[in-house]
């Protein structure tokens, strides 16, 4: 059993009550190892230590914080294989996906932002009149609070843009998903990383969350997670004017036409249905085919479906893993059973599964897909964040356009069309953060990420993320009346 630690002010710490909690290793259904059930004494301490820490941190300059960062990253591509490992046992996701997506792009934010802060300058405004030039400046002590289903990617696409720009942080990952988190910090203190400018506090956000958010010291908040628990911390944070980012649910149409690249199209519907067993914000679960090819697409849909390997998830072949906790599971068998009630046929999938005995007590459910659902029903309006996804046909670009906006969520929407006119009105028209055409997850980390309505507020990536955690202060002089 692996106990992992608060780490606070440099140094690892477990709660100061000395409570943990279990942690899960989700495809086998048992605990592996604890932590920390910090409280708010340990979250008074990691804000205390960032606050001390910020005194220096602010002053050191760009290119020396930058430094650091790149010194990070090198340690994460030298232990990537580790950290794969231990992000595939604690989420449940296949090793391959952990070795390929998460652990490069948590390298990766290292780099990028180490990077773009070379070109985070203020603006020079000149007139006749006046001559204004815009300086930022780091906010202070921040809370970085990252969710369960892409641990270290989404805990490191926060952290680098705040420390770079000189602000100090107070990490907080899923109790759910700690393990890569405990790693990080065993890096930066390997490397000698400043005490307290980092801190990585672990435990449940109804013990930790309010005296974090609520703290004076703490100048801004960056949260990725549930819309519920991101009302929460607005309503929290209102009153004192800290800035708040919130990156939240997401129930994303794949809107296919009939003029689509068929096999293309197909390939990435199940690819962007059921990576991560659906567990990615950006997954399209509302699947919307245009009625002329509804019936050969959702057929050729089911086939690749079912044809999905599902194991253990440290097996290289397996496609699919296990659902992140027993919690999860739960809710999402919830709303398949729901499903049936509001009239929905179950085409594949459906079930709990045991890929095999050692994995029988694991938290896996069969790839599932459901049709004969109309779009103001709770699971085409819900979002379920697991492997199950909708079919449903439509008849005119304009009812798409209905469908697709048809929910308070506006995270992401993928068109499918050979017509460009008709894929430019679709993007203009989707209420969405991102919109992409023929294509799903295709990512340049200079663009802004965020989501609209019960989505999000705020923008993360490149110089929007940079700003976030920054200052803008303008400077004015007279201009030269010659």
């Amino acid at each position: 059993m692996e106990t992992i630690l608060n780490y606070i002010d440099g140094k690892f710490r477990p709660s100061a009550s000395g409570r943990s909690l279990p942690n899960f290793d989700p495809a086998r259904g048992r605990p592996y190892s604890t932590v920390p059930d910090s409280d708010a004494i340990d979250a008074r301490a990691a804000v205390a230590a960032a606050r001390d820490a910020y005194k220096t941190w602010s002053r050191t300059p760009i290119e020396e914080r930058a430094g650091w960062l790149l010194r990070v990253a090198d340690a994460i591509s030298k232990e990537s294989a580790g950290l794969a490992r231990w992000e595939s046992i604690d989420t449940g996701k296949p090793i391959t996906l952990a070795a390929g997506l998460d652990i490069p792009r948590s390298q990766i934010n290292f780099e990028f932002f180490a990077k773009e802060a070379r070109d985070f300058k203020g603006e020079s405004f000149i007139s006749r009149h006046s001559h204004n030039v815009t300086q930022y400046s780091p906010l202070g002590p921040v809370v970085c609070i990252s969710p369960w289903n892409l641990p270290l990617y989404l805990l490191t696409w926060k952290i680098a843009p705040a420390l770079v720009t000189g602000n100090t942080v107070i990490a907080k990952p899923s109790e759910v998903t700690p393990m890569t988190a405990f790693r990080l910090s065993h890096i930066c203190a390997d490397l000698g990383f400043p005490p307290g400018v980092l801190n990585i506090l672990h435990g449940r956000g109804s013990e930790i969350g309010a005296t974090l958010v609520g703290d004076s010291a703490i100048k801004a908040v960056s949260f990725t997670g549930s819309t519920a628990t991101g009302r929460a911390i607005a309503q929290a944070t209102a009153g004192s004017f800290k800035k708040v980012s919130l990156e939240m649910g997401g129930k994303n149409p794949n809107i296919i036409f009939a003029d689509c690249d068929f096999e293309l199209a197909l390939e990435t519907t199940v690819r962007s249905s059921f990576s991560n067993q659906g567990q990615i914000c950006l997954c399209g679960s509302r699947i919307l085919v245009e009625r002329s090819i509804y019936h050969r697409f959702r057929d050729a849909l089911v086939t690749r479906t079912k044809a999905l390997i599902q194991g253990d998830p440290l097996h290289p072949e397996t496609q699919q893993g296990a659902l992140v906790s027993q919690v999860q599971m739960e809710k999402v068998l919830g709303y398949i059973e729901l499903a049936q009630k509001e009239g929905g046929r179950i085409l594949c999938g459906g079930k709990r599964v045991a890929p095999s005995p050692e994995l029988a007590q694991g938290y896996f459910v069969a790839p599932t897909l459901i049709e004969g659902l109309g779009v103001e029903c709770r699971t085409n309006q819900d979002e379920i964040f697991g492997p199950v996804a909708t079919l449903i046909p439509f008849d005119t670009e304009e009812e798409a356009i209905r469908m697709a906006n048809a929910t308070r969520y506006g995270l992401s929407a993928s068109v499918w069309t050979r017509d460009t006119q008709r894929a430019n009105r679709m993007a203009s028209s989707i209420e969405a953060g991102v919109v992409w055409i023929n294509a799903w997850m295709l990512r340049d980390l200079r663009i802004p990420f965020g989501g609209m309505k019960d989505s999000g507020v705020g923008r993360e990536g490149g110089q929007y993320g940079l700003r976030f955690f920054s200052e803008v202060k303008n400077v004015c002089k007279p201009g030269d009346p010659s």
